[in-house]
């Protein structure tokens, strides 16, 4: 069935490609035919006419206007056809035995920007692919698969991946050569997909088989020997499978928290609210824990903030996570400062450290999902790794933007903005991944 389709889709644009071929010929015919002809013929022009002459002039008049009438005809098909080409989200790209493109649709100029005016010249010049060169060959040989996933160079030397389909038809000009057809469908976005999905999936099963790996020891130690082992040793293993428990129960609630926030329905409720008193109540709420480490956390508040809309158990999450990853990854002894800034159009908060800093290669992909700078440090302070991915897409609904700022040694900024207009109720941010 698949090759069914296949075939019919290429024959169909086939047909319309010749049909544009054509109707172009009898365009550029028509409309030399009709330089050729004389104007109208009038008495007016060359005085009174005879009877005969007279019936002459009359067909001579109507071939002319018959001409005229085909030549607008010919032209509105001509248009129609371009126009449903051009509307052709694939992009469609014929070229010659010399591998000259004959023709080319607006869609392949929009997918690769050289494309663009590219009838007459050679496809190698215009996208640098192995790839793609080696496929028009197999097309010609007859030896090319139904579809072919080709990853070519776009703009900015960025990968675009396409499904190709690619049949020889028949030279239109009248020679006796054989063009190759090619019908490319972009599937970069469903490639980007797929690849988030297997590292999402790897990073899950790795994230939870140490664990369960974990639990499953001393687990099967106290099963076997559970009479042998001694009282303080059987303390120390259930302690252990509690802890590591406990990191499978946080691992999977911000994995259900981030599934939530990425569905359709997020349900998230914006209501104004009074920023400085917000902040000042969550510092209030941290500084017993901050104490308890050796830090302390200073509040760098603009006088009269306005009123911003906000979900404020979503947005608590926010500092949970910033101020919680603060105090896990600076030393003690450490200032943690909340600075707010009022900017035209929206509100910037920054959570502030001292400690080591975040490589620079680092700050691109600390919002992605289990990235972490130092894994093992990471374990170790029981982190899941989904904090700052869980950061980002709360900001996101919000309609705001977030990012980090660090120099190495130098400490950390965890920046982020909220936007003074409420967003559209139940609309969704587009979330970066």
């Amino acid at each position: 069935m698949l090759k069914l389709v296949l075939a019919l889709e290429t024959v169909g644009i086939l047909l319309l490609l010749k049909l544009l071929w054509d109707a172009r010929q009898r365009h550029r015919d028509l409309r030399a035919a009709l330089k050729r002809r004389a104007p109208y013929l009038i008495d007016a022009i060359v005085g009174p006419f005879q009877a005969d002459w007279r019936a002459t002039a009359g067909a001579a008049n109507d071939l002319v206007e018959a001409l005229r009438s085909a030549e607008a005809a010919r032209a509105s098909q001509l248009n129609q056809i371009e126009a449903t080409l051009g509307s052709l989200q694939e992009g469609v790209l014929a070229v010659d035995e010399a591998n000259k493109v004959v023709l080319a649709n607006k869609a392949l100029a929009a997918l690769f920007p050289k494309a663009v005016d590219c009838i007459g010249q050679r496809i190698e010049t215009l996208i640098h692919s192995s790839a793609l060169a080696a496929f028009l060959e197999e097309v010609r040989r007859g030896a090319a698969a139904n579809r072919v996933e080709l990853e070519l160079p776009g703009a900015n030397n960025a990968s675009v991946w396409v499904e190709a389909t690619g049949a020889i038809v028949p030279a239109w000009d009248g020679s006796k050569d054989r063009w190759v057809l090619c019908v490319l469908h972009e599937v970069t976005r469903q490639k980007q997909l797929e690849s988030m999905r297997k590292d999402f999936v790897a990073n899950v099963s790795h994230e939870l088989r140490t664990p369960l790996s974990v639990i499953k020891g001393f687990v099967e130690t106290l099963v076997d020997g559970h009479r042998e082992i001694p009282e303080a040793d059987r303390d120390r293993f259930l302690r252990t499978i509690q802890r590591h428990t406990d990191r499978l129960h946080l691992i999977l609630e911000d994995l259900l928290t981030l599934s939530r926030l990425e569905s359709g329905t997020p349900c998230l409720k914006l209501e104004p609210a009074d920023l400085t008193h917000f902040i000042r109540e969550l510092a209030e709420d941290y500084r017993h824990r901050a104490a308890n480490t050796g830090h302390r956390i200073e509040l760098q508040l603009g006088e009269s903030l306005p009123p911003v809309p906000i979900d404020a158990v979503r947005l608590h999450q926010v500092f949970d996570n910033l101020l919680d990853n603060a105090l896990k990854y600076t030393p003690p002894q450490s200032v943690i400062v909340i600075r707010t800034s009022v900017l035209p159009a929206e509100l910037e908060i920054r959570v502030v450290d001292n400690g080591p800093g975040i490589p620079a290669k680092d700050l691109p992909h600390l919002f992605e999902r289990f990235y972490r700078v130092d894994k093992g440090r990471s374990r170790e302070k029981g982190g899941t790794g989904l904090g700052l991915a869980i950061v980002k897409h709360v900001i996101q609904l919000h309609g705001g933007r977030v990012w980090a700022e660090s120099t190495l040694g130098q400490g950390a900024s965890f920046v982020f903005s909220l936007p003074f207009q409420p967003a559209e109720a139940g609309a969704k941010q587009p979330l970066s991944e």
